[in-house]
């Protein structure tokens, strides 16, 4: 299959702390990757490689068939980590320059210009200065530097991050619409839903190293559910009793409801019938691992860790926003 970005073998580090080590990863041309994992996981190092902003120490990389990102650049729309405008500039007249440094030239510019900002809800902004917008806002259009000139490859670090739900839906909304016309995107994130609802390939990274590259699909098979939720039929010390339960594992509460987490090869099936033997309920809920899970239960199989600890590294991640990440 054709690639749109091939990483083989690559490493890179920075001083004695290694940032990268050993990674491979293909994403195929027409792909929606998500690429996610805690803070300081070498995500945003990774992406700045493949747009050649630094180079590796080791290995590989290849972008559009090139062997460099700046053989192809017209041909990616990239948003970086760091968000930042002409702040003195008008959104317009910032807009128009960013997409003619990418080649779109001619008289669609204007045009495209503003159906782009009516779009996402910026049409009375065309000739306001930058600095004049919310952050928000200027996020926005920064995202629509990304994609005005029609690139093949979208590279999006961390594009939702600041974002209130309804602009991070408009832009989840935008970043599908583009895969569906055909681009290929990968997009870095801490916010694992939105990799679930959008990617269908997920890589994770943690401490610099691949944990897991697969399709929803195969994640899905390979990773069996393990998590009952159950609604207590009253309040009391049902969740101590729910925890004597053989197979349980650990009991946590989750938005008013129990969390349980059962062993390795045990049915679900046959744990429902004994939870609810064990206690009254009034509900109770298989429910299939999220991406979230299946990282904390990766990690802990090979090296261990707390569970908690490895599931606060990632809402750390998702709290320190685009400056949170060094690596």
């Amino acid at each position: 299959m054709d690639q749109a970005i091939v990483i083989d073998r690559v490493t890179k580090t920075f001083g004695k702390k290694v940032a990268v080590r050993d990674l491979e990863l293909a994403v195929p041309r027409g792909g929606l990757c998500g690429f996610i994992g805690p803070n300081g996981a070498g995500k945003t190092t990774t992406l700045r490689m493949v747009m050649s902003i630094i180079f590796p120490d080791s290995g590989n990389l290849e972008v559009l068939g090139k062997r460099s990102a700046v053989e192809s650049k017209d041909r990616i729309g990239y948003l970086p980590e760091e968000r930042g405008v002409y702040r003195k500039m008008k959104v317009g007249s910032f807009l128009t320059y960013m997409a003619r440094i990418k080649g779109f030239e001619g008289p669609r510019l204007g045009p495209t210009v503003r159906e782009w900002l009516e779009r996402v809800g910026l049409d009375d902004v065309h000739d306001k200065k930058c600095e004049e917008l919310s952050k928000g806002m200027q996020q926005k259009v920064q995202f629509l530097t990304t994609v005005l000139h029609e690139p093949e490859l979208l590279i999006l670090d961390e594009p939702f991050s600041g974002l209130d739900p309804v602009n991070m839906r408009l832009i989840r909304d935008l970043i599908r619409e583009q895969h569906e016309a055909g681009k290929t995107v990968i997009f870095s994130t801490h916010v694992m839903h939105q990799a679930e609802q959008l990617c269908d390939q997920i890589f994770m990274i943690h401490e610099g190293r691949k944990v897991l590259d697969a399709t929803l699909g195969e994640i899905r098979t390979q990773f069996d559910p393990r998590t009952i939720l159950v609604d207590l039929a009253a309040p009391g010390d049902g969740a101590s009793a729910l925890q004597e339960v053989p197979g349980v594992e650990s009991v946590r509460e989750s938005s008013g409801s129990l969390e349980i987490a059962i062993a390795e090869g045990l049915r679900p099936q046959e744990m429902i019938r004994s939870l609810v033997e064990a206690v009254p309920v009034t509900r109770v809920e298989l429910r299939r691992p999220t991406l979230e899970d299946v990282f904390v239960r990766i990690v802990q199989g090979e090296r261990g860790g707390d569970e908690d600890s490895l599931r606060a590294s990632l809402r750390e991640g998702a709290a320190a926003g685009p400056a949170g990440e060094a690596a």
